[in-house]
């Protein structure tokens, strides 16, 4: 039952009540018997919310961070299977994230000033790595020579996390 139809069913049971306690001849213990009519009601939606607050919350909190870690743990190796794979796969997965996340790290914007993103990311990279980040240098050959290996790819995670 839910709480909206808990909350209904004791309205209704308080009017019944008190429609019985009215047509009773002796109308002596009209109060005691509504009082007693809402006490129970109130009791029963009280034991209705605590119940349901105790048996959804924890597991759905549980649940939230076990699909999170589960769904970093997954992201995290597809970036490894990208970064041991082919050039191809480099340029269109690995490349696009890096140069975001260079972007946003140094507030250098490509489009406002190429010149100064590039200068920016040779002096955090050094030539060998910013070939790597660079969005403008996406192989039009080549596509099937290998990428430069996770080794490559942690030594820019960690230079961006430097700045």
């Amino acid at each position: 039952m839910t709480g909206k139809k808990l909350v209904a069913a004791g309205l209704c049971l308080v009017i019944g009540v008190q429609i019985l306690a009215m047509l009773m001849p002796d109308r002596q213990f009209v109060l005691v018997v509504v009082g007693v009519a809402v006490a129970a009601a109130l009791l029963a939606l009280r034991w209705y919310l605590a119940r349901a607050s105790a048996d959804e919350r924890p597991s759905v909190r549980a649940n939230d961070a076990e699909e999170s870690l589960r769904r970093w743990l997954s992201r995290t190796e597809t970036l490894i299977s990208w970064s041991e794979s082919t050039r191809a796969d480099w340029d269109r997965h690995l490349r696009p994230m890096l140069a975001r996340q260079f972007g946003i790290a140094t507030g250098q914007k490509q489009s406002k000033n190429p010149d100064g993103f590039r200068a920016t990311g040779r002096m955090l990279f050094g030539e060998e790595l910013w070939a790597w980040v660079d969005p403008d240098n996406v192989a039009r050959t080549d596509k099937h020579v290998p990428g430069p290996g996770r080794a490559a790819l942690d030594e820019i995670l960690k230079r961006l996390e430097q700045v």
